[in-house]
């Protein structure tokens, strides 16, 4: 079966350069060398795209008399693109995807001006969702999971990183772990999963014998299941210090497993520097690390991903450093965060927050959601990119200007959806 895409607005291939590299700097706003101009077409056969050239070309060779109907035989549909846009696939590359229960009273604690640690000890926070979460079967996760998948591929998410992490025991961590897998049978959203026991302490042991449990029990226990991609701390003050961090990604690595880590989201605690000196993949929130610890990182090759709807939730300033790593030249991406007191699962939103509350150009907030976001993502086929031999995931948008990928906070921006050749979502 061929998908045919003709009569494109702008279309956004994000090729500049090579494609298994992030984009950085100018390069991440560069029109002239990231977007064709409207009138292209896009030719899609088993899941990937074997031509991108002008629709009139594409039209007389594969569907000459072509009358405007999606279907005109068994092996081709045709989808007009009526001068719309077209843009990659977007790659939320930080997500808690399952967890159970309720957190939103929380809300009126921070009004009251209690902090996120404040909360957690007040019997809040990370552990509220633990005790709801390790109550649910395999089914309600599947259940909870298919409803938010659903949701985040009709505004145009078509890769998903997604983490355990509520659970803080070996049962229940690989209960979740289970559940991913599950769910990527389910759905043509790419989902990629992450080990995420060191969450927080759970209250049924001491800290040194979870830390101990973690390296001696889970982490043996998450390899012979062989589900999760990547290993992950949440390293903050009042969590898991570097040195506990150190001890659990160290551990993970000797054993095949690499790290994408939560660090500096409150303070500047070393977790970038940690994560740049270990080879991390990425390093997420990062918005208290210092400079020389993100000139490390972007030498090291370790992803900085920003998470703005975070500190939008919470209420707090938007004044993460991205600008800075623009004119600095540093890699760095954009994703949900979404978990329980931040329900986010549109990446047009986190795009518009980038772009009217932080400055970024459009483009470069789109990079940032679609190709950097890929090369964390190694071995896998999604690219964050349009280009002959490329995976068929992409968006096409409401708008003729790919800009209108993020323009719209209130509205669905996304017109049809396309994993791997296949049309999730229309009209």
């Amino acid at each position: 079966m061929r998908t045919l895409i003709v009569n494109s607005g702008e279309l956004a291939h994000l090729c500049l350069g090579d494609v298994r590299e992030p984009l950085t700097g100018d390069d991440m706003s560069d029109r002239s060398n990231n977007i064709y101009p409207p009138g292209q077409g896009i030719l899609i056969e088993r899941g990937i795209i074997v031509q991108i050239t002008d629709s009139q070309s594409l039209i007389a060779e594969y569907a000459p008399g072509w009358d405007g109907q999606r279907d005109i035989s068994a092996e081709l549909s045709v989808v007009d693109a009526g001068g719309r846009a077209i843009v990659p696939g977007f790659v939320d590359s930080h997500t808690h995807l399952l967890w159970g229960g309720d957190r939103s009273s929380e809300m009126r604690l921070r009004q009251s001006g209690l902090t996120y640690r404040q909360i957690a000890e007040l019997g809040g926070g990370i552990a509220k969702t633990v005790a709801s979460t390790r109550s649910m079967s395999i089914e309600d996760l599947l259940s909870v999971g298919m409803s938010r998948l659903d949701y985040a591929s009709s505004l145009g998410t078509t890769s998903m990183e997604v983490k355990s992490g509520y659970g803080l025991s070996v049962e229940s961590e690989l209960r979740l772990l289970e559940a991913v897998d599950e769910l990527s049978r389910h759905t043509r959203v790419n989902l990629f999963p992450t080990w995420l026991g060191g969450h927080d302490f759970p209250s049924d042991c001491t800290r040194s014998e979870y830390l101990d449990q973690l390296i001696s029990e889970q982490l043996p226990s998450v390899m012979d299941q062989g589900i999760a991609l990547w290993a992950d701390v949440f390293c903050e003050p009042g969590w898991f210090s570097t040195d506990e961090t150190e001890a659990i990604v160290l551990a993970s690595k000797e054993l095949g497993l690499p790290a994408r880590l939560h660090v500096d989201e409150f303070e500047d605690s070393g977790g970038l520097a940690l994560a740049a000196d270990i080879g991390a993949v990425s390093a997420d929130h990062v918005a208290k690390s210092g400079l020389d610890a993100r000139k490390a990182a972007s030498d090291s090759g370790t992803m900085q991903t920003f998470l703005p709807g975070t500190p939008y939730v919470m209420g707090a300033s938007l004044d993460l450093p991205v600008q800075t790593c623009m004119e600095e030249g540093w890699a760095f991406s954009l994703a949900t965060d979404f978990n329980p007191n931040c329900r986010i699962l549109s990446i047009p939103f986190i795009g518009n927050l980038a772009s009217n509350r932080m400055g970024i150009d459009p483009l470069a907030a789109l990079v940032s959601v679609t190709r950097n976001p890929a090369t964390t993502l190694r071995g896998s086929d999604v690219s964050g990119t349009l280009a002959v031999g490329s995976r068929a995931d992409l968006n096409i948008l409401w708008s003729e200007s790919v800009d209108g990928w993020c323009q719209t906070p209130g509205e669905n921006p996304i017109s049809h959806s396309i994993i791997d050749g296949f049309i999730v979502n229309s009209p």
